[in-house]
C-alpha cells in the first residue's frame, strides 16, 4: 500500500452475484456490491432499528477476482478489505460526476452467521492433494492420554506443544 491511500474493511452482503469480465490483455476483474447496513438497539421501543445502508462498489483484480467469481454469490456477509478510490468522470452534457469504489485486496465469507470449508490454490492453478491433517486424525496406539500421555507412554499429561 502506498503512502496516503485510504485502507477499508466493511462487513456486508453482497448485492448480486460478482460480474467476471476479462481485459483485452486477459487480466480478470470481478465486479460487485456490498450493501453494510448499521443496526442499533432503540431501548425505548424494545427492537432493532436499522439505519441507513451504505452501497460500496468494488473491483477485484487477476486470480481473487476469479476466486471471488467461484466462491461467493448473492446474499452472502462477507468482509472485505481494500484501498478507497474516487473516481471522476464527465457525462456526455459536460457535468461533472464522481464516486468512491473499493479496490479489493482480500476478501472471505463472514464466519459469524455461517461456515465454510476452504480449498487452497496453488500458484499454478491446481488444487493440492490434501495432507494429512493430524487434529482431524485418529492417534497413534499408546498416544492417547488414557494410555499414559500425549506423545508417548512416557511423556505424562503434557500435551505435543
Amino acid at each position: 500500500m502506498s503512502v496516503g491511500e485510504t485502507p477499508l474493511t466493511i462487513v456486508g452482503n453482497l448485492t448480486d452475484d460478482p460480474e467476471l469480465r476479462f481485459t483485452p490483455s486477459g487480466a480478470a476483474m470481478a465486479k460487485f456490491s456490498v450493501a453494510s447496513t448499521p443496526r442499533s438497539y432503540d431501548k425505548t421501543a424494545g427492537q432493532w432499528q436499522d439505519g441507513t445502508a451504505m452501497f460500496l462498489r468494488c473491483t477485484a483484480w487477476r486470480d481473487l477476482a476469479q476466486h471471488v467469481a467461484e466462491s461467493l454469490t448473492k446474499g452472502m456477509r462477507v468482509v472485505v478489505t481494500g484501498r478507497l478510490r474516487q473516481h471522476n468522470w464527465q457525462t456526455d452534457q459536460g457535468e461533472n460526476r464522481s464516486m468512491l469504489a473499493l479496490e479489493v485486496d482480500d476478501i472471505g465469507p463472514s464466519l459469524r452467521f455461517a461456515t465454510a470449508k476452504v480449498n487452497r490454490i496453488q500458484r499454478n492453478g491446481t488444487t493440492p492433494t490434501p495432507a494429512v491433517d493430524a487434529w482431524n486424525s485418529p492417534a497413534p496406539a499408546g498416544t492417547t492420554p488414557a494410555a499414559g500421555g500425549w506423545g508417548t507412554p512416557s511423556s505424562g499429561d503434557e500435551p505435543p506443544f
